[in-house]
C-alpha cells in the first residue's frame, strides 16, 4: 500500500501534523496541477515540494537562488537519508559533470540548481537523462520583472518546461502583489493556475511604527521592555556592528550578522541564537533565510526597509509560535526623505552604469572580447575605494548589468577545496620517499577520494584532518606544501564574492540598456517605496490590514493590537470619561488661565490623548479658548 503525504511527514520529519495549506498544496501537486503557494517567511515552504516528492518516482528539480540556502537543505535531505544533491553558479565544470552522471545513475530524489544553470550548455545536455518528475521554483517572484528582486534566469524556466512535458510546477514565495502572482503564472506558462495563499492575519503579531531620532538608545528601550529574543535589522554591515556592541555595552547578550563575514563565522553566529546562547541578533537582511526559530519575541527594524514585500518577510520572523510578539520599525524625517528620493538612487543613469561597467573591466583587467563565462574575485568595497566611485551607485549599476544580461554578481559564492595530482605514480613513489613527514596526508588523500589523479575532486579539509588525527591549520599547510612542489593542484575554498560575465566584454559605448522596461521598473519601484511610505506615515489604519491589502487580501479585520489600533481604542472617551476630565478642566480654569503644557501637567490623572480631545470639545462649544501664546481660558 503506497504512504500517505503524512505517513512520510512523520517518517522522514518527524511531525504528526501538516501546517496550514501544506497538505491542500501537496494533494493538488500529486494531482498533476500547476500550483502557486503563498506562504510566510517559516510557513514551511520546502515540506510542500519535499513530501510529494518521496511519493513520486524520479527527481524533484528545485530551482533557487540561495547558494546558502540551497546548501542547507540538501545537508538537511542528506541528514534524514534522502539523496539530494546541488549545481550551483562558480562550479567548475568537472565537479558539475560528475554531480550530473551521480544524480542520473543514483536514487537522488532532489536537484538543486540555480537559475544561471538553467542556461548552460552543460545541463541542456544533461537534461533528457533526467527523470524530473516535479519542477519547485523557490522564491519565484524573482521571474516578474515588476517583482522587488527580479532576475533574468528566471525568465528561462518556461523554455525548460517545454522539454519537460506533463510534469507539474509548483511556485513558492512569501510575499508577492496581485500584479506579480498573474506575472509569476504567465511567465511559468502555468495552464490552469491553482493559488494557495495562506491568510495574512497574525493575530499574535503587534505591528508599530515609532518615530525616533535617538535611534540606538529606542532599541535599547524596546529590548529592555521586552524579553526573549530579538531580531534588529540594520541597513548597513557598519551599524549592525556598532548596534550589537552597544548592546553588550548595557549587558544585553547580542552579536551581529552581515553576508561579509565568513561562512563558519556565520554559521556559529546563526547557531548560538538558535539556541538561545545569544538573545539578540541585529544583522542586514542578509540573515534570516531558511531559519524557523518559532519563539522570536521581537523584530526591530532599526531603518525603514525600500518596499512592504521585504518588511513584511522579516518583521514575520517574530511569534512564529503563536504566542505575542512586536514587529517594530523606527524612523525618522531622514528616513521618509531618503525614501521619496530612493527610485533616483536606485536606477542610475545610464553614462553611470557604463562608467562602472569601464571600471570593472579595469579592476578585473579583462580585455575585450574575453571573459564571456569566467568567475572573477570581486571586492566591492577595494573596487569603489580604488577607482572613486559610490558604493551606493556601483551595487544599482551593477544590479542593473544584471538584470540585462551584462553581468553576474553574487555576494556569496561557496566553492568546495578541490585537489587533482599532477604528478604520475612513480614520481609520487618517490615525493614520498624523500618526504616522509607528508606522506601520510597523501596517502590518506589516495585512500579517501576516488578518481583523484584523474579530474579535480571536491574534499573535506576537515574530514582529511580528521582522518591525519592532526589540527585543521597543520593539514592546510601539508596541502599547500604539496601544491607547491608540483605533486598537486589545490585549490582552496572559494566564499568571496564573485563576478562572472555574461557575455564577452563589450566597450562600455556600446553597453545596451532596455529602457522600455528600465523605465518600468523604476516606475513600479516607486510605487513600492510609496507604498512603504504610506505604512509608516499612516497614524489611523489596521497595520495588519494595510499589508494584507497590499498583497490583495482585502478580507482582514482589524487586528487590534498594532499602534494605530491600540490608538483607536485609548481615543474612545464614555461619556462618564468626558464629564470628569471636563470639570477638572473648567475647575482648573476657575482659578486661573493656564498654559497648554501646564493643563496638560494638571490634567495628569487622565489619559494624555482623552485630554486633548475633551479641550477640542470644550473648544467646539465655545466654552474655553486658546490663545496664540497657547494661554487657555474660560470664555
Amino acid at each position: 500500500m503506497r504512504p500517505s503525504p503524512l505517513d512520510i511527514l512523520q517518517e522522514y520529519w518527524g511531525y504528526d501534523r501538516f501546517r496550514p495549506l501544506q497538505e491542500e498544496i501537496i494533494q493538488a501537486v500529486l494531482d498533476g496541477k500547476d500550483v502557486l503557494a503563498l506562504l510566510p517567511t517559516g510557513g514551511g515552504k520546502s515540506i510542500c515540494y519535499q513530501v510529494p516528492a518521496m511519493l513520486m518516482d524520479g527527481l524533484c528539480l528545485v530551482i533557487s537562488p540561495l547558494i546558502a540556502l540551497m546548501k542547507d537543505q540538501v545537508e538537511n535531505l542528506n541528514r534524514r537519508g534522502i539523496t539530494a544533491y546541488a549545481i550551483f553558479s562558480g562550479m567548475p565544470r568537472r565537479e558539475v559533470e560528475r554531480t550530473f552522471r551521480t544524480v542520473m545513475e543514483s536514487n537522488c530524489r532532489f536537484l538543486y540548481v540555480s537559475p544561471e544553470r538553467l542556461e548552460t550548455a552543460l545541463f541542456r545536455e544533461y537534461l533528457p537523462g533526467l527523470d524530473i518528475r516535479l519542477l519547485a521554483v523557490d522564491e519565484a517572484h524573482c521571474i516578474s520583472q515588476w517583482g522587488y528582486d527580479f532576475r533574468p534566469p528566471y525568465l528561462r524556466i518556461a523554455t525548460i518546461r517545454e522539454e519537460l512535458p506533463g510534469v507539474p510546477v509548483l511556485a513558492l514565495t512569501a510575499s508577492a502583489t496581485p500584479a506579480v502572482q498573474q506575472d509569476i503564472t504567465e511567465k511559468l506558462a502555468f495552464t490552469e493556475p491553482v493559488i494557495f495563499r495562506q491568510s495574512f492575519e497574525r493575530p499574535n503579531l503587534s505591528y508599530s511604527c515609532i518615530r525616533s531620532e535617538a535611534r540606538y538608545n529606542k532599541v535599547l528601550d524596546i529590548l529592555q521592555k521586552v524579553p526573549g529574543t530579538g531580531i534588529v535589522y540594520c541597513r548597513s554591515r557598519k551599524r549592525s556592528r556598532e548596534m550589537a556592541e552597544l548592546l553588550q555595552l548595557q549587558g544585553i547578550s547580542a552579536d551581529f550578522y552581515h553576508a561579509g563575514l565568513e561562512p563558519e563565522e556565520r554559521s556559529r553566529k546563526q547557531e548560538a541564537w538558535i539556541k538561545n546562547s545569544i538573545r539578540v541578533i541585529t544583522c542586514t537582511n542578509a540573515f534570516g533565510m531558511g531559519i524557523d526559530k518559532p519563539d522570536v519575541r521581537v523584530v526591530i527594524h532599526a531603518d525603514v526597509p525600500d518596499c512592504l514585500e521585504n518588511y513584511y518577510q522579516e518583521a514575520g520572523r517574530a511569534g512564529r509560535d503563536g504566542k505575542k510578539a512586536y514587529a517594530v520599525l523606527l524612523y525618522d524625517e531622514a528616513d521618509l526623505r531618503e525614501l521619496e528620493a530612493a527610485a533616483a538612487i536606485r536606477f542610475p543613469a545610464v553614462e553611470d552604469i557604463r562608467h562602472v561597467y569601464q571600471a570593472v573591466a579595469n579592476y578585473l583587467q579583462v580585455p575585450t572580447g574575453a571573459g564571456k563565462g569566467e568567475y572573477y574575485d570581486f571586492d566591492l568595497t577595494d573596487f569603489t575605494k580604488r577607482f572613486r566611485l559610490s558604493p551606493v551607485t556601483s551595487v544599482n549599476a551593477l544590479k542593473t548589468l544584471e538584470q540585462e544580461d551584462w553581468i553576474a554578481f553574487n555576494e556569496q559564492v561557496f566553492l568546495p577545496p578541490t585537489i587533482r595530482f599532477t604528478t604520475d605514480k612513480q614520481n609520487l613513489y618517490l615525493f614520498e620517499k624523500e618526504n616522509p613527514a607528508l606522506a601520510p596526508c597523501i596517502k590518506t588523500l589516495l585512500r579517501a577520494y576516488e578518481g583523484i589523479f584523474d579530474q579535480y575532486t571536491a574534499i573535506s579539509e576537515k574530514q582529511i584532518a580528521g582522518l591525519l588525527r592532526k589540527e585543521l591549520a597543520l593539514t592546510l599547510q601539508e596541502l599547500q606544501a604539496l601544491d607547491r612542489a608540483g605533486i598537486l593542484e589545490y585549490r582552496p575554498r572559494k566564499d568571496k564574492p564573485q563576478l562572472c560575465y555574461l557575455r564577452e566584454r563589450s566597450k562600455a559605448e556600446d553597453i545596451r540598456i532596455n529602457m522600455a522596461a528600465y523605465v518600468e521598473r523604476k516606475k513600479q519601484f516607486g510605487e513600492r517605496t510609496r507604498a512603504m511610505l504610506s505604512y509608516v506615515q499612516d497614524k489611523t489604519g489596521c497595520r495588519s490590514r494595510q499589508i494584507a491589502v497590499y498583497f490583495g487580501d482585502a478580507s482582514l479585520q482589524d487586528c487590534g493590537i498594532c499602534d494605530n489600533c491600540i490608538a483607536r481604542k485609548e481615543k474612545k472617551i464614555s461619556p462618564e470619561e468626558v464629564a470628569a476630565i471636563s470639570a477638572r478642566i473648567l475647575s482648573l480654569l476657575k482659578e486661573q488661565p493656564l498654559h497648554q503644557k501646564e493643563m496638560m501637567t494638571r490634567l495628569s490623572r487622565f489619559n494624555k490623548e482623552k485630554a486633548w480631545t475633551v479641550i477640542g470639545f470644550l473648544q467646539a462649544e465655545n466654552k474655553i479658548g486658546v490663545d496664540a501664546e497657547g494661554i487657555v481660558r474660560l470664555k
